[in-house]
């Protein structure tokens, strides 16, 4: 593994990983609400350590690398304004003149649902990487099980933020929800994540049934039965003879 990461793969990586590093540092500097801001990257440190702590065992592709970077960044954007504040709107009418909530029928501050969907549209192919490489998923597998853990995650996100809303309270806590007033904000950020995720594997389900030879009869082999024997108590009691089997004595 370690022999076939190049020079200009380490340069292409050390870039993005600088690139990000001056954008959180610059969106560190007097974000909109300091407790807001710490609570957002809680989630991102956590995230950065993870990388750093598996990056000898495991390495991403250089797209893996680019569509977690593109997320980061984005999520820098929301941790500085607060989710709900980001000046989208504002930056268009300075450029164009024009409102762009208008323009696209929004009624609120998108931004978080932005983001919620990049984190599908984004992460699901790093997410499909791991599964292909780690678990030797193929076929079938190698596209539900992305979006069933992006879906997974988004839910566990959801949770996260009102557990942490709930301790913290007052306007910290509806500043780190960001909901707007919607009383279906989380659902629908949980549907948006899936979508994203969705698009994702379709698109490269559409590259790879291009490029990959064997793209049909890879899928068809991932879901045929492997094994036709029954396990839950079946499997118990085989442990259990091998076990009684394995006994000082037994022989």
């Amino acid at each position: 593994m370690r022999d076939r990461i190049t020079p200009a793969y380490r340069l292409y990586v050390l870039v993005l990983l600088g690139t990000y590093a001056v954008l959180w540092l610059w969106l560190a500097v007097a974000p909109l609400d300091r407790r807001d801001w710490a609570l957002e990257n809680m989630l991102v440190a956590a995230f950065g350590f993870g990388l750093w702590a598996s990056h000898r065992a495991f390495v991403f592709s250089r797209v893996s690398y680019t569509l977690i970077f593109v997320f980061l960044c984005l999520h820098a954007v929301g941790a500085h304004y607060t989710y709900a504040q980001v000046p989208y709107e504002a930056a268009w009418r300075a450029l164009t003149g024009d409102s762009f909530n208008a323009l696209v029928g929004w009624q609120r501050n998108n931004y978080d649902r932005v983001v919620h969907f990049s984190y599908g549209l984004l992460l699901a192919y790093p997410i499909r990487e791991i599964f292909l490489r780690v678990a030797d998923v193929r076929g079938f597998w190698g596209y539900f099980l992305p979006l069933d853990f992006t879906l997974s995650t988004s839910a566990l996100f959801e949770l996260i933020e009102w557990g942490a809303a709930s301790v913290v309270g007052g306007d910290l806590g509806a500043a780190y929800l960001g909901t707007q007033g919607d009383i279906w904000d989380a659902q629908k950020d949980m549907a948006l994540a899936a979508t994203g995720a969705l698009t994702a594997m379709l698109i490269t389900a559409v590259v790879n049934g291009f490029l990959q030879r064997d793209f049909a009869r890879e899928w068809s082999n991932s879901l045929k039965v492997k094994d036709a024997r029954p396990y839950g108590e079946n499997e118990i009691a085989r442990m259990l003879d091998d076990t009684a089997g394995q006994a000082p004595g037994s022989a």
